[in-house]
């Protein structure tokens, strides 16, 4: 490994005192919440998904999302990465035997991202910009709730964030979903923060009826017209009216500011649209 200069080393003009200077964020929703707060500066290294904001693209990409490319984080000296669930624990694992700290989330409720979010400031010294972020995002969650308690009724949603096998939505999204103004068809998975415990069978699929089916594939794009072709689906309401409808994971499956924000949008308009409003 190659001289670094110490210029690149130095200490960010965002940094404060007795607080990380250089924060590696394995995946994107701590990226996002860092910039949010106005602490973009201290983030050094990102996901290879990072997409939010357009300005943390330019960062250098250290990982996949169960994959890290270890000499390359400890080239970037890191002194905190920002890590989620127990699907990168290996990771984690890894750069604490090498010495580095590591703060990991397991966020999986909108409650619980809120936290996340204050915890993530506390963490770097921005305990009063990130308090601003959540009570703001919280107050966007309320005027939705609001927009939903004026639909004509509330359409069965179907959310689907994997097709073979089927993986239904994970608890912020079914939260989310009830916030827009439709009722979730698993509602018993709530409480379920493993994959394995939100697969559903597609004939319960069919027996519950969505009025509205929501795709969302983590790493791949949503094959919408395999989905409704899928063995009995024609005899789905959301199939038979066309609603069906692909969300980027991107703006829902990273339990950060987008999904309360972005990721909510898009949910309202295709709930709002087969309630009639």
């Amino acid at each position: 490994m190659g001289i670094v200069s110490s210029k690149r080393h130095s200490r960010p003009a965002a940094a404060r005192d007795g607080y990380p200077a250089r924060i590696v964020c394995l995946t994107e929703e701590t990226t996002e919440t860092l910039y949010r707060i106005g602490a973009g500066d201290l983030v050094v290294g990102v996901s290879a998904y990072t997409q939010r904001p357009s300005e943390a693209k330019s960062k250098p990409r250290v990982s996949a999302f169960i994959q890290a490319n270890y000499d390359k984080i400890m080239g970037l000296r890191p002194d905190l990465v920002l890590a989620f669930s127990d699907l990168q624990a290996e990771i984690t694992r890894e750069l604490i035997r090498r010495g580095v700290p590591v703060f990991t989330f397991n966020q999986r409720s909108i409650e619980e991202i809120l936290t996340a979010i204050r915890l993530i400031g506390g963490t770097v010294g921005y305990h009063e910009e990130a308090a601003r972020l959540a009570r703001d995002l919280a107050a966007g969650l309320d005027r939705a709730r609001e927009r939903s308690a004026r639909l004509p009724r509330r359409p069965r949603v179907y959310f689907e964030e994997w097709d073979d096998p089927l993986i239904s939505g994970i608890r912020w999204v079914s939260e989310l979903i009830g916030i827009a103004g439709g009722e979730e068809i698993f509602p018993e998975f709530l409480d379920q923060p493993i994959a394995t415990g939100r697969m559903p069978n597609p004939d319960d699929v069919i027996a519950r009826d969505p009025e509205v089916i929501l795709a969302s594939w983590c790493g791949k794009k949503a094959d919408l017209p395999r989905i409704a072709a899928r063995p009995g689906w024609d005899r789905i309401a959301a199939v038979r009216a066309g609603r069906l409808h692909e969300i980027d994971s991107i703006l829902i499956l990273q339990p950060g500011p987008a999904a309360l924000t972005d990721g909510l949008a898009a949910i309202e308009r295709h709930v709002a649209a087969a309630a009639g409003a």
